[in-house]
């Protein structure tokens, strides 16, 4: 029976039927063809189609060998570098990750015959890192390997070596700035090594000076004497004190001179009154007007020394009052 066309009703109910991954024993590589049941392999082996290409394979089979193993490597490979670069993964988890794929290429049609050689082989080639796998020691075969892709391209072979150079550089830093940081620890230490010496021998040097002040005969004993020295006498002249304080009398308060600004009196001294404001002074505060003056002035020529001074004062006070008078 022909097989149904590609977009055809038939063929995409085959697909439809062969959703997912089927018996490994049940697909045919030369053909690339997954059958569902036994008695459809039967078929299929007993075609026309399966017949002629298994002649094809038969002429060189080392040839059809080598072509699948190159296509498995690759497709391995591609999915490796895309899916997970440099990183690590364990290889029977990745395996299970390539397998998920329905047109893959199955590993029986391969030069490898298990999971276990073909990580070998990435390992002997330089294609991958192959290491053991830590989390699973205790499991043996390809669950206890890990793989990671080894970037042999030119860009990453120029990326490494930048990388390896910018190392190198931080290497020679590191090495630069220890080494100076040596030289200066060594300075240190000989610096404080000279600074000890000298101090050593300052201190030789006092304490030779303290030898020499310290000087006592063998034998001999020091005595302590803790008698209290007796004051001496106080002398009869004592000294004159700086200050000297008198009583003033009350002609001495009324001859000394105020304190206050020097220059404020002398300036009251020379100001004139104004004739003005004196009459003005003058009617505001009159003179205290005595009842009777001319009973003084007899008083007073009793007694000779105050008469003279009575008869000035009346007679200011009388032309003062016959000013007044004309005034008015």
């Amino acid at each position: 029976m022909p097989r149904a066309e590609v977009g055809s009703t038939k063929h995409i109910a085959n697909q439809m039927k062969a959703k997912g991954l089927q018996r490994l024993r049940w697909y045919c590589q030369a053909c690339q063809r997954q059958m569902r049941d036994e008695n459809g392999f039967k078929c299929h082996v007993a075609s026309e189609s399966h017949v002629r290409q298994m002649q094809l394979i038969g002429e060189d089979p080392r040839k059809a060998i080598n072509d699948f193993s190159n296509q498995f490597l690759r497709d391995f490979i591609q999915l490796l570098r895309t899916g997970h670069g440099e990183k690590k993964v364990n290889v029977n988890h990745f395996y299970q990750e390539y397998i998920s794929n329905k047109e893959h290429i199955h590993m029986n049609a391969t030069k490898w015959n298990s999971l276990t050689e073909f990580a070998k082989y990435l390992g002997r080639e330089g294609i991958c890192r192959v290491d053991e796998d830590e989390k699973n020691e205790s499991k043996t075969g390809a669950s206890g390997l890990t793989i990671s892709w080894i970037d042999n391209s030119p860009e990453a072979l120029r990326r490494q070596e930048a990388i390896r150079k910018k190392e190198r550089q931080d290497r020679g830093d590191e090495l630069r700035e220890q080494r100076m940081i040596e030289q200066q620890i060594r300075k240190a230490k000989s610096q404080g090594l000279g600074d000890a010496t000298d101090d050593k021998e300052d201190g030789e040097d006092d304490g030779e000076n303290v030898g020499e002040g310290i000087k006592r005969e063998q034998g001999e004993k020091i005595v302590l004497d803790f008698k209290v020295k007796k004051k001496a006498p106080e002398t009869t002249n004592s000294p004159t004190p700086l200050l000297s304080f008198k009583k003033e009398t009350s002609s001495e308060k009324e001859n000394a001179p105020t304190k206050g600004n020097v220059f404020k009196i002398a300036q009251k001294k020379v100001m004139k009154e104004n004739p003005f404001n004196s009459s003005k002074r003058q009617q505001s505060n009159p003179p205290p007007k005595d009842p009777n003056p001319w009973k003084k002035w007899d008083a007073s020529i009793k007694d000779g020394s105050k008469r003279k001074e009575i008869t000035t004062s009346d007679s200011t006070r009388l032309e003062q009052s016959e000013q007044k008078r004309r005034r008015l």
